[in-house]
């Protein structure tokens, strides 16, 4: 019926493990060796990405530190500029006020001057006038 040879069998079993071995050697280990590395350096971009978002967080911390601290020196600077321009300005008004005054209290005095010059001159004229009005009332 089956007809088994040993020996064919044992060099079927001998040539099956020198296949097996030659594929091991070949094939299986290179691979498996290929998959270890590639895991291996997956794991490893993994942790240089944690790394690198950890790093990105720090720095927009530091970034959000900087603007923050760089908003409030402009409002300190834009506050110092604002009280600055209205110091000049309201000395500046001062001066403008303390100079129309000045030419207001010389024009008063140059209105005084010629209101009493002005009456002088019509007390000194006041008997012409009379004189003349007489003169025109009697022509009447």
């Amino acid at each position: 019926m089956l007809d088994i040879d040993p020996v064919l069998l044992l060099i079927s079993g001998i040539v099956f493990l020198l296949v097996l071995m030659r594929l091991n050697s070949c094939l299986f280990k290179p691979l498996l060796k290929h998959m270890d590395e590639r895991e291996d350096s997956i794991k490893t971009d993994l942790e240089n990405a944690r790394n690198n978002a950890a790093d990105v967080d720090g720095m927009l911390a530091d970034a959000n530190h900087v603007i923050a601290t760089a908003k409030k020196e402009a409002a300190m600077i834009r506050e110092k500029a604002y009280s600055e321009a209205n110091e000049v300005a309201a000395s500046k008004l001062a001066a403008a006020k303390s100079d129309i005054e000045a030419k207001y209290d010389d024009f008063v005095k140059t209105l005084d001057e010629e209101a009493t010059v002005l009456k002088d001159t019509l007390v000194a004229q006041m008997p012409q006038y009379k004189e003349s009005l007489k003169a025109k009332l009697s022509t009447i």
